[in-house]
């Protein structure tokens, strides 16, 4: 598929059909996603792909847990429809074919060194600069999910699950200084999908000439 009609035809799916997605297959998508730009080509990312139906349901449950802690039972049905809401789409990679977890770590600059001669911190340098290294995961990612669409597979990025991370860290034996930054969920569409309706382009676009 061209670039251009891979780019317009992806959408985010959440819900898949019980066919596997092959070892093959996800290596090919992070090694296209290993392919993206990144600050000083320090390529601060790494990859785990996960197809353990119990690890995949541990995980939802640790999401699910922390949701049920963080966001208490209302007392009116708007409250409790927004909590269902929040649950489900953070838990429903649960029950996708594959999930790929996309780890990061700090990135550290040639200025780095100097700072201790400044007030600056690294927290605050890196925030200065935008936070690179997530600017860099973001480019992977979006690799990683056209590279599912072209290879005829659905895929959905994640960023809700991020609230248990600590406990999906310890499930995937991730320490530091590597970081759990998003997940991809991975699989064969269930039913046909397109993408959602964009804002007009003179809303978004600007030119100075």
């Amino acid at each position: 598929m061209e670039l251009r009609n891979v780019i317009e035809s992806r959408a985010s799916v959440r819900e898949f059909s019980t066919e596997e997605v092959c070892n093959d297959d996800l290596r090919e998508m992070v090694r296209l996603a290993h392919l993206a730009p990144s600050v000083n080509n320090s390529q601060p990312w790494r990859f785990v792909a996960i197809k353990n139906r119990l690890l995949l349901e541990d995980m939802a449950a640790a999401v699910h847990t922390r949701i049920l802690e963080m966001l208490p039972d209302g007392e009116d049905d708007e409250r409790r429809r927004a909590k269902d809401q929040v649950d489900w789409f953070s838990t429903f990679f649960g029950k996708a074919p594959a999930v790929i977890a996309v780890l990061s770590r700090p990135y550290e600059a040639i200025v780095d060194c100097t700072l201790s001669d400044t007030l600056l911190s690294h927290d605050a340098m890196n925030a200065m600069r935008g936070h690179p290294d997530i600017e860099s995961i973001g480019a992977a990612v979006e690799n990683l999910l056209l590279a599912a669409e072209d290879m005829g597979y659905g895929a959905c990025w994640l960023s809700g699950p991020l609230v248990a991370r600590e406990e999906l860290e310890r499930l995937l034996d991730v320490s530091e200084p590597w970081r759990l930054a998003a997940m991809v969920a991975v699989g064969k569409p269930a039913s046909t999908h397109r993408q959602r309706e964009k804002k007009p382009l003179d809303e978004v676009f600007e030119l100075v000439a």
